[in-house]
């Protein structure tokens, strides 16, 4: 069940300030921050916060607060969702669900 937050910046600040520093992006298959690569089975969401755009549909975002399971790497994961969702295969689904 997502968290409903005030704003974005206002999450990202506390996140940051629990050690979710690292900034993921979805890569079809995995998630990426520089040179690190983590498929589905090597993280694990710890949380998500949904927020909603008051007037536009473009404004919807879901941030994950993410760790490896090795616990070496944590970090956030923003994304759209709804029509501007990013394209996913079905594991990366199945994870951020």
């Amino acid at each position: 069940m997502p968290n409903y937050e005030a704003t974005l910046v206002e999450t990202l600040q506390k996140v940051r300030k629990e050690g979710y520093t690292e900034d993921f992006n979805i890569r079809f298959d995995s998630i990426i921050c520089g040179d690190v690569c983590l498929l589905p089975q090597e993280f694990e969401v710890d949380k998500t916060y949904r927020f909603e755009g008051q007037s536009n549909p473009a404004d919807e975002a879901i941030l994950y607060t993410i760790s490896s399971k090795d616990g070496k790497i944590k970090g956030v994961l923003i994304n759209s969702y709804g029509t501007y969702a990013d394209d996913l295969t079905a594991d990366m689904i199945k994870k951020l669900q």
